[in-house]
């Protein structure tokens, strides 16, 4: 049996390495594929092309978007009876079609996006939401658990995409939610680490108030980890799906009114934490 994974790029390089614990063999490709040699030179997996890494019986994909993915697949189509495992943060309409395209052709399609940022993938205990066919998540189950701490099945295909697109969302949320509380806080002269261990031994605590607002925000560090381009992507999907079941939920909208404050060009290199910067332009306090 063949593994392969498809885009080595911040979370990808992690978790592809923990999959030759296996005791398979582990195919990479890359669209630097430099890089995929170094993956190789350093975990033992096996730099291939993209057509041949398509032939592999479990095939995992993390790229920027769906239509990344949709496109690969279009110009490298896998082989029947393969299982395509879809960890980029995608759209749930692009999962359906691509789960009801390949399953045509004899191949299993499943949008399993992680969560736990790029230290989850070093350490392989990621959390794993996984939409599509039951059957080829049981199969691909045992592969997944090479890098999750957590797989949990969510539903038909897209549920994986529309749970990660959420799940970003709220984090969003609790992150300019606690920006601006302490704003309100800095303003009245109020020490903002101490406040902020108040509110870590209190209701208020969110993983953002106890993993990111100090450590990044605080230290005034904002170390690239997980793009801010690619939140306000991930935040775009959510408020698309409520468009989509024409639901009034007014906060999600909000938060990305807030978000694409910032260009693409610069959220592209920017860590998600800089979105507080806006706020405190807008506010002249610096949360420090």
């Amino acid at each position: 049996m063949k593994i392969a994974f498809i885009g080595l790029g911040a979370m990808g390089w992690h978790m592809a390495s923990h999959l030759p614990k296996l005791g398979f063999e582990v195919l990479v490709w890359n669209r630097n594929f430099e890089k995929a040699e170094a993956h190789a030179q350093t975990f033992g997996t096996k730099a291939t092309s993209v057509d041949q890494a398509v032939k592999a019986d479990f095939i995992f994909s993390c790229l920027p978007t769906s239509a990344d993915v949709e496109q690969l697949i279009a110009q490298n189509p896998p082989v029947k009876g393969s299982v395509w495992i879809d960890c980029t943060s995608g759209v749930p309409i692009s999962a359906l079609k691509l789960a009801n395209q390949l399953k045509f052709n004899g191949v299993e399609y499943l949008d399993a996006p992680v969560s736990g940022q790029t230290i989850g993938a070093e350490k392989g205990t990621l959390t794993v939401m996984v939409g599509g066919d039951v059957d080829a998540y049981k199969r691909a189950k045992p592969i997944i658990q090479a890098f999750a701490g957590l797989i949990e099945y969510v539903g038909e295909s897209g549920s994986g995409f529309a749970v990660k697109a959420v799940n970003n969302t709220l984090m969003a949320t609790h992150l300019w939610a606690l920006a601006e509380g302490l704003t309100v806080l800095k303003s009245k002269g109020v020490d903002l680490n101490s406040a902020l261990n108040c509110i870590n031994h209190s209701s208020g605590k969110s993983s953002m108030s106890e993993n990111i607002m100090a450590q990044r925000v605080l230290s005034r560090a904002f170390p690239k980890t997980f793009a801010l381009d690619l939140l306000q992507k991930d935040i775009g999907i959510a408020t698309d799906l409520i468009q989509e079941q024409a639901l009034n939920l007014p906060t999600m909208q909000l938060i990305q009114n807030q978000y694409k404050q910032i260009e693409k060009v610069k959220a592209q290199d920017s860590d998600f934490s800089a979105v507080v910067q806006v706020l405190e332009h807008q506010s002249k306090i610096e949360l420090s």
